[in-house]
C-alpha cells in the first residue's frame, strides 16, 4: 500500500501543513537559517501530521487551528530525530547526513531545542488549553522515555514490558497526542476523543514494532542508516529480546552487550534473527496493536476519514521502510 495513494484525499491540506513548517527556517539569522532549512526539507511520511488532521475533521474544525497543530507535531518528532541522533552519534538519518554529523553536537542539540520551542509555540497559537496541556506532557514523556533507553544501555537483563513501556514514551505518546490534539480541536465528544487517543497510541505501538523488524531485515538503501544500528548503540528492541529468549546460551546479543567493540556479533545478531521465527512472531505482536486501535473506530462517524486512518493501519504493518 502507497502513503501518496492513503493521502491523495488530503494533498491540499497537507500543503498547508508542509508551508507553515517552511515559515520557521524564515529568520533573520543566517547560520540559524541554515541549520533549520537542512533539518525541515527532508520530510518523512508525515504520518503525525496526518493523524492530527484526520481526527480533527470529524466534528467542529477551524482549519487554521488544525494546520498549527499538525505542524507543531512535525516540528516536535523533527526535534526529537535531531536530539536522538546526537545522543546515539548517528551519522546518517534518512539517506543523508544528520545535523549531528554536518554542525556537531552542541549545534544538534540547541537546534532541537529551538525546534521544540516552535513547535510549543505553534500549539499555544491554536488556544486550546488541553492541546497546550498535552504538548507539555507528551514532551515530558517523550524525554522520560530517552532517560530510560540510555540507563538501559547495554543491559541485557530487560523484559518485554519494560520494552513497551519504553517505545510506549518514546513513540506511542507522539502518536497519541497527534490523535488527541486534533480531536480535542474539532471538540469532539469525550468518548470519541478516547477512540482516537487509543487509536494513536496502539498505532505508534504497532509502527515502533515494525521499526524495530526493519532494523534487522530492511536493507541500507531502505532504510537511509545502517542496518542494526539499535542493536550496535545498545538499545534491546522486540527482535533481540525474542531471540535472547529463543537461544539463551551463547546468544551474539549478550555477547554484544559484554563486549561492545564486537562488530561480529552484530552480524552474527542480524543473520541469526531473520533466520528465525523471531521476524514472524514479531510482525503478530504488531497486527494485534493494529487490531486494537482499529477496534473502536466505528464509534467515529463513518465516513472517508474513518476509512482513511483504517488505511493507515494497514500501511504500518506492510511498508517496507
Amino acid at each position: 500500500m502507497d502513503l501518496n495513494v492513503i493521502y491523495e484525499s488530503m494533498r491540499q491540506d497537507l500543503e498547508l501543513v508542509e508551508n507553515r513548517i517552511k515559515v520557521v527556517s524564515q529568520v533573520e539569522n543566517p547560520s540559524l537559517s541554515e541549520l533549520l532549512d537542512y533539518s525541515l526539507k527532508n520530510n518523512g511520511k508525515m504520518i503525525r501530521p496526518v493523524l492530527t488532521l484526520l481526527s480533527g475533521k470529524f466534528y467542529n474544525h477551524d482549519m487554521d487551528r488544525l494546520v498549527s497543530m499538525a505542524a507543531a507535531v512535525e516540528l516536535m518528532h523533527t526535534a526529537t530525530l535531531i536530539h536522538d541522533d546526537a545522543i546515539d552519534k548517528s551519522p546518517v538519518r534518512r539517506g543523508r547526513a544528520t545535523v549531528y554529523e554536518v554542525w556537531g553536537e552542541e549545534k544538534a542539540v540547541l537546534l532541537g531545542d529551538y525546534l521544540f520551542a516552535e513547535a510549543g509555540a505553534f500549539t499555544a497559537s491554536t488556544g486550546n488549553i488541553r492541546a497546550i496541556k498535552l504538548f507539555a506532557a507528551t514532551l515530558k514523556t517523550i524525554s522520560s522515555g530517552e532517560i530510560s533507553q540510555a540507563f538501559d544501555a547495554f543491559n541485557p537483563d530487560q523484559s518485554r514490558h519494560q520494552y513497551l513501556q519504553r517505545i510506549a514514551r518514546k513513540t506511542a505518546s507522539l502518536f497519541s497526542m497527534a490523535t488527541e490534539s486534533g480531536a480535542a480541536l474539532s471538540e469532539a465528544p469525550e468518548e470519541s476523543i478516547q477512540v482516537l487517543i487509543e487509536y494513536g497510541y496502539n498505532l505508534g505501538i504497532a509502527f515502533q514494532i515494525v521499526d524495530d523488524i526493519l532494523d534487522f531485515i530492511g536493507s541500507e538503501e531502505q532504510m537511509g542508516k545502517p542496518i542494526g544500528s539499535d542493536l550496535a548503540q545498545g538499545t534491546l528492541t522486540l527482535p533481540a529480546l525474542l531471540i535472547m529468549e529463543y537461544y539463551p546460551e551463547g546468544n551474539p546479543v549478550k555477547r554484544l552487550f559484554d563486549n561492545r567493540d564486537d562488530q561480529d556479533s552484530i552480524r552474527l545478531a542480524i543473520e541469526q534473527i531473520r533466520n528465525s521465527p523471531v521476524i514472524e512472531e514479531c510482525y503478530q505482536v504488531a497486527s494485534d496493536y493494529i487490531q486494537k486501535a482499529c477496534s473502536n473506530l466505528k464509534v467515529l462517524p463513518q465516513n472517508e476519514t474513518c476509512q482513511t486512518l483504517m488505511e493507515i493501519a494497514d500501511y504500518i504493518v506492510q511498508r517496507e521502510k
